[in-house]
């Protein structure tokens, strides 16, 4: 996206959260070069609460992947206070401003993201379970050196560089057993000037629905469709260098929804439906699935729907880090799917085969995955992994 476009959407977000580094091009006083890195922050769903918190004391960022804390080279983007900032608020593109930084003209390649501590009863990062109240969110590590994102990304002399860095918070927050919570932090980030978003339009009546952005049966981005039914899945890295992805679309009560193959094209939107012309999915019954995984494996626990031989995720939830508990909710009706067009509306048609279908997989903290197969048709279905 280019710099007006992150700017307009700065200037109408209150309180989204946008990371970000504006500041002069030029030169620093030597010879060398430098450019201005402008960092922001978005954010996927939230399963089961109405805010997360958290709040950002400052970006750090290293032209060496293997830096540690204490080598050299670091340059920190701080805002002029600590930003407390609700990731449930920065859905649909919406973005925070928290202040500039010059950088070396150059490439870089790690990003640290620095959260402030809790402090007796002020609370710089807490959740608020859907009708409860308010608890701490427990950060040990990103109040230290600071949660440390891989990703390449090159700041050009007298130019702005835009950084997007998306903390899914539905998989970064864990329940304990004695009901607190802790934040295992899930965040990837994308260079802006490789980017283009995926729109469109669920029906009125499915307004809330959960959007991912899919690729190989991983979410990459993800949203909840507005009052009017919109969603924009924003920024997505361009098709020419990531592939094209799938959106799959999930809402209570209603059958799962997929478009496959959508296109992201650089600076550009694509659309797959229209306001006059939205998604409209049948009704469905729901499913529970429940079980237990090891707790010591950590794991996030994801239903999968294998259709065509592509699989793609319809839920997902971490396993409570005490007693290894996990509940999803799943669709027992028929998916639809879809193939992008550029002629809309799409046609959709149902997968009787796949109704209430799932591969139940546990990924735990280790790498080591273990899966099982699901039927959701069942009223409840109970599966334990043992790691």
């Amino acid at each position: 996206m280019n710099r007006g476009y992150w700017r307009r959407l700065g200037l109408t977000a209150a309180m989204s959260t946008l990371l970000a580094a504006c500041g002069g091009g030029g030169n620093d006083g030597s010879n060398a070069p430098t450019g201005t890195l402008h960092v922001a922050m978005t954010d996927a769903p939230a399963c089961g609460f109405d805010h997360v918190y958290v709040t950002v004391s400052q970006v750090r960022v290293n032209a060496n992947a293997q830096a540690t804390d204490s080598d050299a080279g670091w340059t920190a983007i701080v805002p002029s206070t600590p930003q407390r900032i609700d990731l449930l608020s920065l859905t649909n593109g919406v973005l925070a401003d928290l202040g500039p930084v010059a950088l070396p003209a150059g490439q870089y390649q790690q990003v640290r993201l620095v959260l402030a501590q809790n402090t007796g009863n002020t609370l710089a990062n807490s959740v608020v379970p859907t009708g409860g109240a308010e608890q701490p969110l427990a950060t040990p590590s990103a109040t230290q050196s600071g949660y440390k994102i891989i990703q390449p990304f090159t700041v050009q002399p007298n130019t702005l560089a835009d950084l997007v860095l998306d903390f899914n918070a539905c998989k970064s927050v864990v329940a304990r057993g004695n009901g607190s919570y802790a934040l295992k932090p899930v965040v990837t980030a994308t260079p802006a000037t490789v980017s283009g978003q995926i729109s469109g339009y669920v029906a009125a009546a499915e307004a809330g629905a959960t959007v991912y952005a899919e690729q190989g049966g991983k979410v990459v981005r993800g949203t909840i469709a507005d009052t009017t039914g919109k969603f924009v899945l924003s920024p997505l890295i361009q098709s020419s260098t990531q592939g094209t992805y799938d959106v799959v679309i999930v809402q209570n009560n209603v059958a799962s929804g997929i478009v496959r193959s959508v296109p992201v094209v650089v600076n550009a939107n694509t659309a797959i439906s229209t306001p006059a012309a939205p998604i409209a999915l049948p009704p469905s019954p729901m499913s529970i699935v429940s079980g237990t995984a090891t707790p010591t494996a950590n794991a996030l626990v994801r239903a999968l729907q294998t259709l065509d031989a592509n699989r793609y995720e319809i839920a997902s939830g971490n396993a409570n880090l005490d007693s290894g508990a996990y509940r999803l909710s799943l669709p027992a009706a028929a998916p639809l799917i879809s193939t992008y067009s550029s002629s809309l509306p799409l046609s959709f048609a149902a997968v009787p085969a796949a109704a209430g279908q799932y591969t139940l997989e546990a990924d735990a903290a280790s790498g080591a995955t273990q899966s099982a197969p699901v039927d959701a048709t069942m009223s409840q279905t109970s599966v334990d992994f043992t790691f």
